[in-house]
């Protein structure tokens, strides 16, 4: 005789949470460049998870490693050691799913602005149609609002046009992660917080994976879902993850009255301030070490006769 079981309406049966996929993995990165005694570790023991639409933000000072950590995951640089992987894969060099925006624009100063994103375009959709191709290029001029400016080229640009250009070229090879080396660092802060917005308008559009590099903790806050400090160098690694719990879209104006904004902050900013105390007072002990004695040799003079150098008669 079988027995039905009726379930009680008043439990919820719990429904279980889909976690986005991990798109881009570092498993204990080191990096370092030189050798012997010259050698300069600037990376060493990185281990991040980057989720697919994620925005991710990684804070850090000058000299921290910062460009070195951003050339890895484009595939300009390899690992000394460790893993680097693209959904599952090793990472072994460039790859157009990985858009990086250069820090110094690094456009080709003969081509004009539709040229420049151009050049992208036909490299990376080599089997689409003339007019197409055309037609992608003339969507994401518009998507930068420069239609106005298509025909000039980058000397005739204000430097806020051309981070513009620089990111409708890498926009419009459609990666499937955005990679942004502190691409507003050398703008006026009016310009700075009108290219903000557009990152922020783009990103929130196509939805891709965005890691962006920057030195500004309100610009991180600003834009990220996390933020993840890189500690001082040499040997630089990364220090605890913090999330943004703050609602979007987010206006710069207004985040300075809201608590949460201002309590992330000061963590952030406590943080990366003790780490760097830390980081010199490592230096003044390894400074005031004990220093070894050198022999006080002389060299000798190759160009005096041989009885000369032996103080010798014969």
């Amino acid at each position: 005789m079988s027995v039905a079981v009726l379930a009680d309406p008043k439990i919820e049966t719990p429904v279980p949470v889909a976690r986005p996929n991990t798109v881009l993995s570092m498993q204990g990165v080191c990096k370092g460049f030189g050798s012997g005694v010259t050698r300069n570790e600037v990376l060493t023991n990185i281990n991040l998870n980057v989720r697919e639409g994620e925005f991710l933000a990684v804070v850090g000072f000058s000299g921290s490693g910062k460009s070195t950590f951003m050339k890895l995951l484009a595939g300009l640089e390899k690992p000394d050691s460790g893993d680097l992987l693209m959904n599952g894969q090793p990472i072994i060099g460039p790859d157009p799913q990985r858009g990086l925006v250069f820090q110094n624009y690094s456009l080709l100063p003969w081509l004009t602005v539709r040229g420049n994103i151009a050049l992208s375009v036909n490299s990376v959709f080599k089997t689409w149609g003339k007019g197409e191709r055309r037609d992608h290029v003339e969507k994401f001029i518009e998507m930068v609002g420069l239609a106005h400016a298509a025909h000039r080229r980058p000397h005739e640009l204000s430097g806020g046009m051309r981070q513009r250009v620089s990111l409708a070229r890498t926009l419009a090879m459609k990666p499937k992660i955005l990679l942004l080396d502190e691409p507003l660092s050398a703008l006026d802060a009016m310009t700075r917080s009108v290219l903000q917005d557009e990152i922020l308008k783009i990103w929130e559009e196509e939805r891709q994976t965005c890691v962006m590099i920057t030195n500004d903790v309100d610009e991180a806050i600003l834009v990220a879902d996390r933020i993840v400090p890189l500690n001082p160098g040499p040997k630089a690694s990364m220090g605890p993850a913090f999330t943004v719990e703050l609602d979007r879209p987010r206006i710069a104006a207004e985040l300075n009255h809201n608590d949460k904004f201002k309590g992330l902050r000061n963590a952030v900013t406590n943080y990366l301030v003790a780490v760097r105390q830390k980081s010199r007072d490592d230096e003044a002990a390894v400074s005031q070490s004990p220093q070894i004695e050198l022999p006080d040799l002389q060299p000798r003079s190759l160009t005096l006769p041989r009885k000369a150098i032996l103080n010798s008669t014969t």
